[in-house]
């Protein structure tokens, strides 16, 4: 059997820090004992994540094959926040290219705000829903499909970095992809981030978990310049944005295992709400629930309306399948 290799440093031996996931079912994960890497300790195959993402994903993970009003408010919202956090790095005029990009809330808050913005998911009924009712340019692709003829401007890898086998790879094709001059933004789950409790950090669709570091670390070892972090260290997501470098040289970070373990270790109810500002963020958090049910379907019908208005604007620009849609 083939010894498990680390998808960051090649690194050849871990720790075990979990045998259930958040549901209680069986999934080990282990730690990189040289870089710090969080990961599965059976990595899926391609077949297997290719089935679970096209079929599975969005019903055990959402709950849902078709976005609910709240999940589409709520990610136009993530769209519209991405877009001004990028708006002063990017060109007015940069090509957008998404990959996994769900309900396409995002490709389309570009694409009105001026950009030429299109995208990937893999996830039937989402993207059917980015289609047909956003009239979003997303299609159902696979990333290694893609061109790697460097004409990519701006390319968004938002919550999806965690789920891909290998993320090496993953960012490895993504650079061929892109124009010298291109910007990459990554964001994902956080694990350095406070947890409630150490039950809750794993899920067998995160096949792999970044810290700060090590999300800095893999990034560089495949042609990547960290130019900004977003946010702050109690943020639960990693926001960064990269530009393309000549540099593929892998720089461990000799603490990140260390600070990992003692994250992971602390991670206690007790301590997770006795954080500064706990109360704050808790009733700010659902006070947004409350008004999602409150708002959702209107803010949805006014989304999809504006949509509308924007491909009738500008239907000879459609490529001809969203013309047919709408």
């Amino acid at each position: 059997m083939e010894k498990k290799q680390c998808d960051l440093c090649a690194g050849t031996e871990f720790e075990q820090i979990g045998d259930r996931d958040r549901h209680g079912n069986s999934l080990e994960s282990v730690i990189c004992k040289a870089c710090g890497l969080v990961a599965h300790g059976k990595i899926p195959t391609d077949e297997e994540l290719a089935h679970y993402y096209a079929t599975e994903y969005r019903k055990s993970y959402h709950g849902e094959l078709t976005p609910s009003d709240r999940r589409v408010m709520r990610a136009w919202k993530n769209g519209e926040r991405i877009f001004r956090q990028l708006q002063p790095h990017i060109e007015p005029d940069a090509g957008v290219f998404e990959v996994g990009a769900g309900i396409g809330c995002t490709v389309k808050v570009f694409e009105l705000n001026g950009h030429q913005s299109t995208g990937i998911e893999p996830g039937e009924g989402f993207q059917d829903y980015s289609q047909q009712r956003l009239l979003t340019n997303v299609v159902r692709g696979d990333l290694f499909e893609q061109p790697r003829d460097h004409s990519r401007e701006l390319v968004l890898l938002v919550h999806v970095i965690e789920h891909f086998n290998s993320p090496r790879r993953a960012l490895e094709y993504i650079r061929g992809m892109m124009a010298e001059n291109g910007l990459f933004y990554v964001e994902c789950p956080n694990i350095a981030a406070p947890f409630a409790r150490r039950s809750k950090m794993f899920h067998y669709a995160h096949i792999h978990n970044f810290t700060p570091s090590s999300l800095k670390m893999l990034a560089e070892s495949c042609g990547f310049k960290l130019e900004v972090q977003f946010g702050s260290k109690e943020d639960p997501n990693l926001q960064m944005l990269f530009s393309c470098s000549d540099s593929t040289e892998l720089n461990i970070d000799p603490d990140n295992f260390k600070q990992t373990m003692q994250v992971i270790e602390q991670a206690t109810p007790v301590r997770y709400h006795l954080r500064p500002w706990y109360v704050s963020t808790r009733f700010s958090k659902v006070a947004s629930y409350l008004r999602e049910h409150l708002t959702a379907k209107q803010f949805v019908a006014d989304v999809v309306q504006e949509c509308q208005q924007f491909a009738s604007d500008h239907e000879d620009e459609q490529p001809a399948e969203l013309r047919a849609a709408a």
